[in-house]
């Protein structure tokens, strides 16, 4: 290899970086996120109970799939380790829905992201086609976690020029 040859790499790549970390169970509250059978999940409800004559205090999670919305549960004893997820949210600006229900966002460095859905949610979706049909700028937020990826919440920035 010469020293003349440059090297570019992308900054945000993750570089096999683990789509979770471990925290431990005592630590994980309410409203923070949580991974109950290889869903990322947001904690709704956590309780803990007394340690028994032999063992661990356990920590009982609720959480609600953050893509799907489905209600899960654990049990894991609060000395232990789960996974939680890294969850991003990134914003991007609307330029198209496509007719199958894809939509065309626009990155940071000016690229195109053609590969989301429309989100499931009735009232998100209208939004989005009834905003996007009457010419206003939106912009989409996705949450990002574990490879998965979803539209969850919209933002009105003005009337388009």
């Amino acid at each position: 290899m010469s020293d003349s040859e440059e090297h570019h790499f992308e900054s945000k790549a993750d570089a096999g970086a683990s789509k979770t970390y471990p925290q431990q169970a005592g630590t994980i509250r309410k409203n923070g996120y949580i991974v109950i059978k290889n869903r990322p999940c947001k904690v709704v409800e956590v309780s803990t109970s007394k340690t028994g004559k032999h063992g661990h205090a356990k920590c009982h999670f609720v959480g609600i799939d953050i893509f799907n919305g489905k209600k899960l549960e654990d049990i894991v004893p609060s000395s232990h380790n789960c996974d939680v997820p890294h969850v991003n949210r990134t914003d991007y600006q609307l330029i198209d829905i496509s007719e199958d229900g894809f939509v065309s966002l626009l990155t940071e460095n000016g690229n195109t992201k053609d590969d989301l859905r429309l989100p499931t949610d009735d009232s998100l979706l209208s939004q989005i086609k009834d905003g996007f049909a009457d010419g206003k700028d939106l912009v989409v937020t996705v949450m990002s976690a574990m490879g998965e990826e979803q539209i969850c919440a919209l933002k009105d920035i003005g009337p388009k020029n």
